[in-house]
């Protein structure tokens, strides 16, 4: 990265920076701040915007350390299986049969998922689900397949199904381990997701740090499984018109994986990594933050271009944009 693009480390302020704009006919008429940390090939802090090292809840870009955390239980899934275990899917056909599919594999049933029940989270399929006179199904929550290999994990082990998501469960206990040392820093604290799950809090340094040991791990390690799998099968991971998708399959080798509220996880195959949250959980500036970030980071690729347009629609044209502010 030139010097001349690296934006200084910020002081400690009692806002965080603005890292999005919303412009609608040239006027800004909205900022959303946030922070964001980019790490070195070599681990260390190459540039940070507001606090990098206060605890944030990551969501679901845990996804892939609770994956791990099922493989260190003994657990073993085929690649599309691991990807669908560390995804927020779309809730695609696809996603959905595999879900049931592994139900069915470990001799468990939709009724023993204990994610609330919901539509698709892509807003096309769930449009068509409610088309069919579907309703709300665990199966169909974005989350079902981790839950499914939680609970595929839970019976191999025989350990109690009914009380899977309690933070003292053998498998919780062990996950929270996997987070810890993946981020080089103790969990700060402990809440429920919004799928049920428990959600442990790391700073955006630690999440970047974790990132970057998963595409780092040795070959046949639980964290190089997930990376892999997740690098091979993007589509299960999110969804055929999802950006982790999309950089997946265009940057080789990159790992990428967002979380509710707007939070954003990176690595790349040189052990550079990314990771940022909006405070606001705006998640429509997701794609110009992570664009920007990626074009600083040095990464030329159409898809950077294409994930960081976020147009704004005014009598149904393009009126405006929403676009990075650093």
């Amino acid at each position: 990265m030139s010097t001349s693009a690296q934006p200084a480390i910020s002081a400690q302020s009692s806002a965080p920076p603005v890292l999005a704009e919303v412009v609608r006919s040239g006027f800004v008429e909205g900022r959303h701040r946030g922070s964001l940390v980019v790490l070195a090939e070599d681990g260390s802090v190459e540039f940070a915007l507001g606090d990098v090292t206060a605890p944030v809840f990551p969501r679901s870009s845990n996804k892939p350390m609770q994956a791990a955390g099922v493989l260190r239980a003994g657990l073993e899934l085929t690649e599309e299986r691991l990807a669908l275990a560390a995804a927020s899917h779309s809730g695609e056909t696809f996603h959905l049969d595999l879900v049931r599919k592994m139900l069915a594999e470990h001799g468990l049933t939709p009724e023993r998922l204990q994610c609330p029940p919901d539509l698709p989270l892509d807003p096309q399929e769930a449009e068509a689900y409610l088309a069919s006179g579907a309703v709300r199904e665990r199966v169909t929550m974005n989350c079902s397949g981790k839950h499914t290999a939680m609970l595929a994990a839970c019976a191999l082990r025989d350990w109690p199904l009914e009380t899977y998501l309690d933070p003292e469960h053998p498998l919780q206990q062990l996950i929270h381990s996997v987070v810890e040392e993946a981020a080089g820093e103790p969990v700060a604290a402990v809440g429920t997701d919004g799928c049920g799950a428990p959600l442990m809090a790391i700073s955006l340094t630690g999440l970047a740090r974790a990132y970057r040991s998963f595409v780092l791990a040795a070959p046949g390690t639980a964290e190089r499984h997930v990376a892999d799998a997740m690098r091979a099968h993007p589509e299960y991971v999110a969804g055929t018109r999802r950006p982790d998708t999309w950089l997946m399959r265009e940057i080789p080798g990159a790992l990428s994986k967002m979380g509710a509220e707007a939070v954003q996880a990176v690595a790349l195959p040189d052990g550079r990594a990314l990771a940022f949250k909006i405070d606001d959980g705006a998640t429509r500036t997701l794609g110009p933050v992570l664009s920007r970030a990626l074009t600083l980071m040095g990464v030329e690729a159409p898809v950077v271009q294409r994930i960081g347009r976020a147009p704004l629609l005014g009598g149904g044209r393009e009126v405006g944009e929403i676009r990075a502010a650093f």
